[in-house]
């Protein structure tokens, strides 16, 4: 009756306020008068905060609310130390998590991870799928789906938020078209109020590198899960989307599938600092921009060049969004016959959205990554699939009529 937002809760809240006003309206002394102002301002304050959330959709419940602000997940976690070895990890799920109860709702646990490379010192939640947990997967290694939040955000937000570890462990069990993979969400800002997008940063934090490389190594020798390559997904919502849309591209052999839900094809300015300054990623290097603009790198790449299975969702009622995502879409296609758009009727920019989105992705990717998985390509086939001469040829005026279309609409990098 009164979650977050409820119509009984902005109801509740504006009957507080009146009785506040006509309390100071009719108190005689002027300090129960100004009492009763003060106190006006709370649910003033607050209905204007549920008002906020309502219309972006963002929490659901106060339970969301309070792991939310408390930084946890609304499931257990188990908390690794920094660079935890295989057999630590091993160790932890041993001792500290509920293996019969893991091995039918799946467990998240919580990492502290520093890149080897980029040196970044990031916080990353993985979720185990209950079949980990299982004899009959002992000797599995299991695909992977990198899930990137958006600004402003958090990878708890993917949990305490979206809910996408409840969305699974039900479609798993549901008899759902999805297959067990295990869900990494990576913190890929370095915090709630920071806009990296995911880059390798000029004379900055090396995101990129960080995202695409430190973590699916480290994690692929501490977890049972697959090396990076054709098992490895990749998606993300808002900026997320970008940074997977993006990341897909840039590093087109170290992933099989991406997801990208309500996401931008050009990168902005990053945001830092309190208070908030943009700052340039690229400084006046314009090959970077171009090499980090999706929708111009597409079609800039030779036609036979591999990339990733591309699925695109987006909310019906964000007008800027699906016009990206069509015109990506068109670019896609020139390599990937029948590429998916998903487009969620009345949906905006929101969480709702995304929520909406979840499901369809997971029935899309996790089938399709299990099968990389089973029948993984050897490594001296990677990125060069057979593809006939009259599909080459076809493929060839499809992607010069893309570069053509980027010409005429894609405005110069700055």
């Amino acid at each position: 009756m009164l979650e977050p937002q409820s119509t009984a809760l902005f109801i509740l809240l504006m009957v507080v306020f009146c009785a506040l006003v006509c309390w100071m309206a009719l108190a005689r002394q002027m300090v129960f008068r100004v009492f009763a102002a003060c106190l006006a301002f709370v649910p003033a304050m607050l209905f204007g905060v549920a008002a906020v959330n309502k219309y972006y959709d963002y929490y659901q419940t106060w339970g969301a609310v309070a792991a939310d602000v408390g930084g946890q997940s609304q499931v257990a976690t188990a908390t690794s130390v920094n660079q935890a070895s295989a057999t630590q990890v091993s160790a932890i799920l041993g001792s500290r998590v509920n293996l019969r109860d893991a091995a039918v709702h799946g467990q998240t646990i919580r990492l502290t991870v520093t890149g080897k490379s980029s040196h970044l010192h990031r916080t990353v939640f993985v979720y185990l799928p209950p079949q980990y947990f299982r004899a009959a997967f002992s000797h599995y290694r299991f695909p992977v789906i990198e899930l990137l939040p958006g600004f402003p955000g958090s990878p708890a937000d993917w949990i305490n938020v979206v809910g996408i570890t409840a969305a699974y462990s039900t479609l798993l069990t549901g008899g759902a078209a999805v297959k067990p993979a295990v869900l990494v969400m990576p913190d890929s800002n370095g915090g709630r109020r920071i806009s990296l997008q995911c880059l390798n940063v000029r004379h900055g934090p090396q995101d990129a590198t960080f995202l695409a490389q430190d973590l699916p190594v480290y994690l692929a020798h501490i977890l049972r899960v697959q090396p990076q390559g054709p098992a490895w997904g990749i998606a993300g919502y808002s900026e997320g989307g970008y940074c997977t849309a993006n990341l897909a591209l840039v590093y087109r052999l170290r992933y099989g599938a991406a997801g990208v839900m309500s996401g931008y094809f050009a990168p902005s300015d990053d945001q830092l600092g309190n208070p908030v300054h943009t700052v340039n990623p690229f400084g006046k290097d314009l090959h970077m921009r171009r090499t980090n603009t999706p929708r111009l790198r597409i079609a800039r790449l030779p036609v036979s060049a591999s990339i990733p299975r591309f699925w695109l969702g987006v909310g019906g009622e964000d007008v800027a969004g699906l016009r990206a995502a069509r015109h990506f879409q068109r670019l896609v296609l020139a390599r990937q016959p029948g590429v998916q758009l998903m487009v969620v009727p009345g949906g905006g920019h929101t969480m709702a959205t995304w929520r909406a989105l979840v499901p369809s992705l997971l029935e899309w990717m996790t089938p399709l990554l299990s099968t990389a998985a089973q029948h993984p390509t050897p490594a001296s086939q990677v990125g060069k699939p057979h593809v006939s001469r009259k599909h080459r040829h076809h493929r060839a005026r499809i992607s010069q009529a893309a570069r053509s279309s980027v010409r005429d609409t894609a405005t110069p990098p700055a």
